[in-house]
Formats: structure tokens, sequence, C-alpha cells
């Protein structure tokens, strides 16, 4: 184990023996490190964080302060990180509200300089947020959505799979999985997202089509939905994207989280 001399670790943290910390850091009592990660200078890792292996953060992380929320009365909650994720400058990550709740970051995720995720998000894996992106309590990003810089999501807020949000987006509605989007107008389905992520062309011109139904179409979201069923050969994905949207309508003010 590699920790400078003038980092603080709590004799009450579990910390892996190679994981590197760097000078001036703290590390508080209740944490747990896993095997591999390597913290900068200027850390805080507060209590009842927990991480998994191969985590990187940069200089100035602060993981597991208390929620910025006017509900919170001092809980016991939590935040739970997996492995392989990249934390740049000043990545800032907040505990849940609720008693046992918890903020929840996958794996192999990168956060870019002074991202910042609040109580009871919940982040997939290989999900992308650029710099200053901001995202409220109770969001969930699900995996390999890219989010741009200088974006806010709204609290309960869902990002679909493999959705991409363009930069300075104020986004307060839920973005369907497979979809590129600026604020709350979606564009198209995200094509360069899906041929890097595998997605066969016989799915990309399938979503395609269901794309134009529901939103380029002269029939309502319901009736454009409905058509969509009458495929006995519906793909998988198109399956996941208008259940996604179903959701959505379901949910307050488009929010199905909410």
């Amino acid at each position: 184990m590699a920790i400078h001399e003038t980092a603080i670790v709590d004799s009450g943290a579990q910390i892996a023996p190679d994981v590197e910390i760097g000078p001036y850091t703290v590390i508080e009592d209740g944490v747990t490190i896993g095997a591999g990660c390597r913290i900068g200078p200027h850390c805080v890792v507060k209590s009842r964080v927990t991480m998994g292996e191969r985590n990187v953060l940069d200089v100035g992380v602060v993981l597991g302060s208390d929620p910025q929320d006017a509900k919170f009365e001092g809980e016991e909650s939590f935040v739970e990180i997996g492995s392989g994720n990249v934390l740049r400058e000043y990545v800032t990550i907040h505990r849940a509200t609720g008693r046992g709740e918890k903020t929840i970051i996958g794996d192999n995720n990168f956060l870019m300089a002074y991202a910042h995720l609040g109580h009871n998000v919940r982040v997939g894996n290989h999900v992308q947020l650029a710099s200053f992106c901001g995202i409220s309590g109770h969001c969930e990003i699900q995996d390999r959505a890219i989010i741009g810089g200088l974006t806010g999501l709204h609290q309960y807020v869902t990002v679909g799979r493999m959705a991409m949000i363009g930069g300075h987006s104020r986004i307060t509605r839920d973005i369907p999985p497979f979809t590129t989007a600026q604020d709350n107008q979606l564009h198209s389905i995200n094509v360069i997202g899906l041929e890097r992520n595998g997605v066969s062309r016989e799915d990309q011109l399938a979503l395609r089509e269901a794309f134009k139904a529901i939103y380029r179409s002269d029939q309502n979201t319901s009736d454009a939905i409905a058509s969509l069923r009458e495929d006995e050969h519906m793909s998988e994905l198109v399956r996941e994207f208008i259940e996604f949207i179903e959701r959505i309508d379901a949910g307050r003010r488009g929010r199905q989280g909410n």
C-alpha cells in the first residue's frame, strides 16, 4: 500500500493492500476500497462509501457527503461504486436520502471534471458524463449513455440506454434509449452510438422506423405504439424503446421515476 505521509486514513477503513493514496487525502472510518484503486491528492472519501476495484480518483474528488436535500435528517445511507471507474478533477457524489438507501454507480464509467451526482442517483455501466454535468437527486442514467458538458438533469429524470444528450442542455423529461437529444427535444436515433456498441444494421433500421412512427408521423403516441406492436417480429431493441416511452407517459411530468 502506497499512502503518502500527509494523507489521513482512519484505522477503521478497509483498504486493499495495493491501493495508492495521494497527499493530503482524507479517508474516513467505514470506507471500503478495493484492489488496484488509485486516489489522487486532496480527495475526501467519507464514511459509508464502498468502492470496488481499479477505480481512479483524480485531484479533489469528494465522495459520500451528506445529500443536499431538505428531507435529510442524518439517517444512515450509502454510496456504492463499482469497478473500473474514472472520476476526474473535483467530481462530487453524495450519499442517499432515506435510511439504508444508496447512491449507486456501476462499472467502467467516466465522469469528467466537476461532474456532480446528487442523492439517490443511479448510474449504470460505461456511462460518460462530460465536465460540469449536474445530476439531481433520484435520477437514473442507464448503460452507455453519454451526457454533454454543462448539462443539468432535473430530479427523477431517467436517461435511457445508449442515449446521447448534447452539451448545455436542460433536461426535465426522460430521454428514451438509443436517441439523441438537445434539451428536451429529441432529434434522431443515435446511429453512431449504436454502431460503436455493435448494434446490427437491421436493429438500427428498425429503431429508426419506430422513432419516425412515434415522433415524426401524424399518429399520436398511443396509436403509433399500438401499430408497432402489431409486428410479430418486433426487434427486442424496439420493444425496449417503446416500453420506455410508455413508462414516461405513465409518470409525472414526463418522468417515469416520479
